[in-house]
């Protein structure tokens, strides 16, 4: 093909107001012969171009799942061209006068440089960034476009366009257990997790009869009258299946797990933290740092001390409950003071969810916990 050419696309027309947009399909290795992305930059102090960088792990994460089997980009690029893209139409009939079909005639000159090209890319960065490094011969996207004045319309609709707020966290954790196939990392990892959280407050039989300590307690968009928010629940469980007490039941190669192992040790545990703790333990976080996004990230990581390396069937035989009792003495879930070490003391509200304040309980709780021996039984002796 020559370096120089007119794409001619079909496409729809749409009016709105007095300007028009344009939808067409177009391959999305041929995307970067006729557009640029301006990135954000400043010369002489003045504010050029209105995008970020691309994000290479981003990218990457986008690429692979091109590259995997079913893949599919439902949702449109959004183009702004110069004034030398045009629209043909085609005169048809039409039931409506605000949509018109034809052509959209591109003119691609592959030998000017970036910022000469007839198109700018206002939302869909990565993608095509991952579509054009992608191992695939083709990969047809949904685009639409409008022409634009210059580059401050340009910055206007790239600001319109991402403005939308994203899909709520907890609407995406509630998806994750449900949803097959390649998922970008960040949400892989977090499907088990979101899996077991689900799992823990919905119910882990059939009849839908638990014994969970969090039956019914974690808000999630399918459950608001919870109290106890998703994402603590969610970090402790990422953090131990990670790093600490439930690594032994993950298959550290696909990220699967030994689910009802891993539920039968939280549950064992958890169980144990509402026998000593039943007070705090039935009030919401805003009364209650025991259920605050501290509190149970802090627990986490106290039942990961207490019981890393020993199996979900083995932790009765431990004398968990013994060594959570010796927590009570220190403990401040709702009302007095937490003393922590070094002078430091806190109103019993003043632990926040925060790194630095979930490693200041942590510290504080491992200190007094200790460890745990097995219970010896008459006939063991």
């Amino acid at each position: 093909m020559a370096d120089r050419y007119m794409l001619r696309l079909p496409a729809l027309r749409i009016r709105q107001g007095a300007q028009y947009i344009y939808c067409f399909g177009v391959d999305g290795k041929k995307i970067h012969d006729f557009t640029t992305v301006s990135r954000v930059r400043r010369d002489d102090e003045k504010l050029s171009g209105y995008q970020r960088p691309e994000v290479l792990s981003h990218v990457k994460a986008i690429r692979r799942y091109l590259e995997s089997d079913g893949a599919m980009l439902p949702n449109a690029l959004v183009l702004a061209f110069d004034d030398c893209v045009s629209f043909e139409p085609i005169r048809v009939e039409s039931i409506v006068d605000y949509s018109t079909i034809g052509e959209l005639i591109i003119p691609v000159d592959e030998t000017l440089d970036d910022q000469n090209k007839p198109a700018w890319i206002v939302d869909g960065q990565q993608r095509s960034a991952a579509i054009r490094d992608a191992e695939l011969a083709e990969f047809p996207v949904a685009v639409v476009g409008f022409i634009a004045s210059g580059q401050d319309e340009q910055r206007l609709q790239f600001i319109l366009v991402n403005n939308s707020k994203p899909l709520p966290k907890g609407l995406i954790h509630e998806l994750l257990p449900d949803t097959a196939g390649h998922l970008p990392s960040q949400y892989a990892r977090r499907r088990l997790p979101a899996t077991l959280m689900t799992r823990l407050n919905n119910g882990t039989t059939l009849s839908g009869d638990d014994d969970s300590p969090f039956y019914g307690r974690i808000a999630t968009p399918t459950a608001p009258s919870g109290t106890i928010k998703d994402n603590s629940v969610l970090k402790m469980i990422e953090n131990s299946l990670y790093e600490g007490a439930l690594y032994q039941y993950r298959d550290p190669l696909d990220g699967s797990g030994d689910e009802e192992q891993i539920l039968l040790h939280l549950k064992v545990f958890w169980i144990l933290v509402r026998a000593t703790f039943p007070g705090a333990w039935s009030l919401e976080p805003r009364k209650s740092r025991l259920t605050h996004g501290v509190g149970i990230q802090a627990l986490g990581f106290v039942m990961d001390h207490l019981t890393e390396g020993v199996p979900a069937a083995d932790l009765p035989g431990l004398e968990l409950g013994d060594a959570l009792a010796r927590l009570k003495p220190v403990c401040a879930w709702t009302s007095g003071h937490w003393d922590l070490g070094d002078g430091e003391q806190r109103r019993w509200n003043g632990l926040q969810n925060t790194p630095s304040d979930v490693r200041l309980l942590t510290n504080h709780l491992l200190r007094h916990v200790g460890r745990v021996l097995p219970v010896v039984r008459a006939m063991d002796r």
